[in-house]
């Protein structure tokens, strides 16, 4: 499951970066939409089966920040639940980080434009839907 969540989160990456460059309604975005709702109904099969889904918040107090000892706080990767943890990989790769932990601002930084990205993405399919 570890592998097809990493392909997942690695296609949607790729889906959301490209659709981020395309305004709602811009008949380019209705494959990358439907990508992304493919992906999704396919998360929602996964989590039946393992773990429910949990929201922005719910994850954000279940993370923990700690200090390491070179006094730099970081973020405990294994607090980050799946399949938000891979999301953050993903979102991440070519981010500086020490090898112990992400920090704590770019973790904040990813749910921000998370959140961004799913208001994008609804943008796109309400103007898909009106037409």
């Amino acid at each position: 499951m570890v592998d097809n969540l990493r392909s997942r989160e690695s296609v949607r990456r790729k889906a959301l970066w490209t659709l981020s460059h395309l305004i709602p309604g811009d008949p380019k975005s209705a494959a990358i939409v439907d990508v992304l709702d493919d992906i999704e109904g396919q998360e929602r099969v996964d989590l039946n089966h393992s773990h429910p889904s949990l929201d922005l918040d719910t994850v954000r107090k279940a993370v923990q920040i700690e200090r390491h000892s070179s006094g730099i706080n970081i973020v405990r990767e294994a607090s980050i639940p799946q399949p938000w943890r891979e999301r953050f990989l993903q979102a991440s790769i070519g981010s500086t980080r020490l090898n112990v932990g992400p920090y704590p601002h770019d973790w904040e930084k990813f749910l921000a434009q998370w959140q961004v990205e799913m208001r994008h993405l609804d943008a796109h399919r309400a103007a898909r839907g009106a037409r």
